[in-house]
C-alpha cells in the first residue's frame, strides 16, 4: 500500500510517499519555518508541496499525532469525531496538536476519497502499568484534570525495539529492551515482552532525560523558588524549560550536539559539563530501567545523537558492566547506520547484554500502522463468542517440587477438570509465604511443568508483601520469589510470582476466525456484568488443543461484577497485532 506520511511538527513539515510493506520511498518533501520567514501555517505548507504531489499514488494518508490522551490509545481511522478528540487534548500539547490538526485538516481536503489515520506518540506507551503512570498527587485532582504519564516517541521506540529483535533473531515478546531516543527530544523506554512498561517523558514531553532546549527532570522545588525570586508566570517557566534549558542551557552555544562536543575537545567548560549531565542522565535511567525489567537482553541508541555521536554513546556505556553490557570502543567508533544496514552492534562478542545501534524510521512504522488499520476496515468476520473464566489463585509445581512438598515420588491427584484439555485442579493444596503474610491453601493445578509459578491478583501480592509483574504464563525472569509449604516441607523458589496478563486461550480455527495470530494484543467487549467494559491489552494464546477461554483474575472479575457465563467479543486488534507480527 502507498501510504503518504505526514509529520506535522511545531514549525515544521515532513512528507513522505512510501510502501507501507517495505518502508521504500517514494518520494521526500520538508518545510521548515512555518510560522516564521516561511508559511503562515502547517495547512499553507501542504498547500504549497500540493504540485508536486499531483499525480501521484496514494491509497492512505497517515498523520503523526502527538498527544492521544487517555481515549486513544492505538492508531484511529480519521472521522470528525476523531478530530474533537484531537482537539480536545490541545492543552496536553499545544505546540504539537494543533499542528497536526492543520495537516490533518488540509490533507482530508486535498485526498477526501482515501482512508486518514491517526498515529499518536503516547499509544506504544498505553500498556503502562498503573504505577508507572500515576504522579503522587491527589488523586481526585490527577482525575480531573487528566494528570498522569503518557510517554511519547511511541513509533520510533516501538520501531527499534522490533529492528532489534530481527537482528537478534529473537521473538520481541521474549525480549526485555531498553530503548533511548536521543535527539533534539530524548526519551528512554523500558519494553518488556513487547510492551511498553515504563519510558522516561510524562504528561509532556519535558519530563525525563536532558535534551536539546528542554530541561528534563527538576526538582519542583526550583520551579516555585524561580516563581518567588525572579517573578516568573507560567508562560516564563514554560519558555524556560522548553526552550532556553538542556543542552542549550547549559553549553551557552546552542542544542546541537556536534557543537557542543567540538567545544567540549577545545576545553570549554561548559560544553563539557553539558556533554557530562546529558550522559549521567540516560545512565542513570538504564540502570532504573534494568532494575523495573527484573534484567535487560539489550540496549538500543537511535535517534540523530544516538545514531551518530560515538562519544555520547561510550559515555552512557561506561560502568554498564554489571548489566552484562560491554562496549566494543572499534565497533563503537566506526558504527554507521542507514536505511540500507539499519542495524550496528557495538558490544563485545561475550556481551550478555547486546549494545545496538538502531535507525529508526518513525515514517515507516506510521505506515505499517496506517496500513493495518485500512486492511482491518474491510475484514468482516464472525466469529463465537468467547467465555469469560474468572482464575483465582493457584499455583503450577514441577515434579522436583512435588516431591518436596509431598514426599518423594508423590503424583498429584487429580480432583476436577478444567475448560482446557488436560488441565485439572489438585486434591493437594499449599501454603503462599510471602515476606509479609501467607495464603493458606492455595490451589495446584496440573499437570507438573518445567518452571514453579505462582499466580496471585493485586491484592494477593499486597497481602503477601511483594511486587508481582503481570506477565504472560511463562514469563517468571526477574519476578519475585515465595516460600510454599505442604505436608512433607518447605520449598522456597527463587522467582515464580505473577499477576497473570489477562488472555485468550483459542484454537487454530478461531484464529483464523477472529483475524489474530498467537500472541497477539487485543480488545475485547464483555458481556454478562451490571456495566459494559472493554479490556484492552489482552494477549492472545493459540494452541490446538485449547478451548476457546478468556482467563481474567478474581480482582478484574470483581470489578466487572462477571457472573457465571459471561462472555466477551473481540471488538479490534486495531492494527497493532499485524504491525508487531511484520517486525519480528
Amino acid at each position: 500500500m502507498n501510504v503518504l506520511v505526514i509529520n506535522a511538527g511545531s514549525t515544521s513539515l515532513k512528507v513522505s510517499l512510501l510502501s507501507s510493506e517495505d518502508g521504500g520511498r517514494l518520494g521526500e518533501w520538508q518545510v521548515e519555518r512555518i510560522g516564521g520567514d516561511g508559511p503562515a501555517d502547517h495547512g499553507a505548507a501542504l498547500g504549497g508541496l500540493l504540485p508536486e504531489l499531483d499525480g501521484l499514488e496514494v491509497e492512505a494518508v497517515g498523520h503523526r499525532v502527538v498527544h492521544g490522551g487517555e481515549r486513544f490509545v492505538a492508531p484511529a481511522l480519521i472521522n470528525d469525531g476523531v478530530v474533537e478528540g484531537i482537539q480536545d487534548l490541545v492543552p496536553l500539547a499545544p505546540l504539537h496538536n494543533p499542528a497536526n490538526l492543520q495537516g490533518i485538516q488540509a490533507a482530508r481536503a486535498a485526498w477526501p476519497e482515501v482512508p486518514h489515520v491517526a498515529v499518536f506518540d503516547t499509544a506504544f506507551h498505553s500498556t503502562l502499568p498503573n504505577r508507572a503512570r500515576r504522579y503522587a498527587l491527589p488523586w481526585e485532582l490527577a482525575e480531573r484534570h487528566g494528570l498522569r504519564r503518557y510517554g511519547f516517541h511511541g513509533p520510533s521506540h516501538r520501531w527499534v525495539a522490533g529492528q532489534a529483535a530481527g537482528y537478534l533473531r529473537t521473538d520481541l515478546r521474549e525480549l526485555r529492551l531498553i530503548t533511548l531516543h536521543l535527539g533534539g527530544g530524548c526519551s528512554a523506554a523500558a519494553i518488556e515482552f513487547g510492551r511498553s512498561v515504563e519510558t522516561s517523558m510524562g504528561m509532556t514531553p519535558l519530563e525525563g532525560l536532558v535534551m536539546g532546549s528542554r530541561s528534563g527532570d527538576v526538582d519542583p522545588g526550583v520551579l516555585l523558588e524561580l516563581i518567588r525570586q525572579e517573578g516568573l508566570d507560567a508562560d516564563g517557566l514554560d519558555r524556560l524549560l522548553n526552550k532556553e534549558s538542556g543542552l542549550a542551557g547549559l553549553s551557552g552555544v546552542g542544542k546541537d550536539m556536534r557543537d557542543i562536543l567540538a567545544r567540549a575537545s577545545d576545553g570549554d567548560a561548559r560544553c563539557q559539563a553539558a556533554m557530562q549531565v546529558f550522559s549521567h542522565r540516560v545512565r542513570k535511567y538504564v540502570g532504573a530501567y534494568a532494575a523495573v525489567l527484573g534484567g535487560v537482553d539489550a540496549i538500543v541508541f537511535t535517534a540523530g545523537i544516538g545514531e551518530n555521536a560515538a562519544e555520547v554513546r561510550h559515555r552512557i556505556a561506561q560502568r554498564l558492566e554489571f548489566l552484562g553490557a560491554r562496549l566494543d570502543e572499534d565497533r563503537n567508533r566506526t558504527a554507521r547506520v542507514s536505511r540500507q544496514t539499519p542495524v550496528v552492534e557495538i558490544s563485545e562478542g561475550h556481551s550478555r547484554c547486546r549494545l545496538l545501534v538502531v535507525k529508526t524510521d518513525e515514517a515507516a512504522s506510521i505506515a505499517q500502522d496506517t496500513a493495518a488499520v485500512v486492511e482491518e476496515l474491510g475484514a468482516v468476520r464472525e466469529a463465537p463468542p468467547i467465555p469469560i473464566k474468572i482464575s483465582a489463585r493457584h499455583v503450577h509445581l514441577t515434579a522436583q517440587a512435588v516431591f518436596a512438598l509431598f514426599g518423594e515420588g508423590h503424583k498429584l491427584t487429580p480432583k476436577s477438570p478444567l475448560g482446557q484439555p488436560g488441565q485439572f485442579v489438585c486434591e493437594e493444596r499449599v501454603d503462599v509465604v510471602g515476606p509479609k503474610r501467607s495464603l493458606e491453601r492455595v490451589a495446584i493445578i496440573g499437570p507438573v511443568r518445567r518452571d514453579c509459578q505462582v499466580e496471585v491478583s493485586r491484592t494477593d501480592e499486597f497481602h503477601l508483601g511483594l511486587d508481582a509483574p503481570i506477565r504472560g504464563s511463562g514469563h517468571v525472569e526477574g519476578s519475585p520469589g515465595v516460600t510454599l509449604v505442604g505436608p512433607a516441607g518447605r520449598l522456597t523458589i527463587e522467582q515464580g510470582v505473577i499477576q497473570a496478563q489477562r488472555h485468550i486461550h483459542m484454537r487454530p480455527e478461531d484464529a483464523e476466525a477472529y483475524g489474530v495470530a498467537d500472541r497477539d494484543f487485543v480488545e475485547v467487549a464483555v458481556r454478562g456484568g451490571e456495566r459494559d467494559l472493554v479490556f484492552g491489552d489482552v494477549l492472545v494464546r493459540v494452541k490446538a488443543s485449547y478451548a476457546l477461554e478468556m482467563h481474567i483474575d478474581t480482582d478484574e472479575g470483581n470489578a466487572a461484577n462477571l457472573g457465571r457465563g459471561a462472555e466477551g467479543a473481540l471488538v479490534s486488534t486495531r492494527g497493532v497485532a499485524q504491525v508487531l507480527r511484520k517486525q519480528v
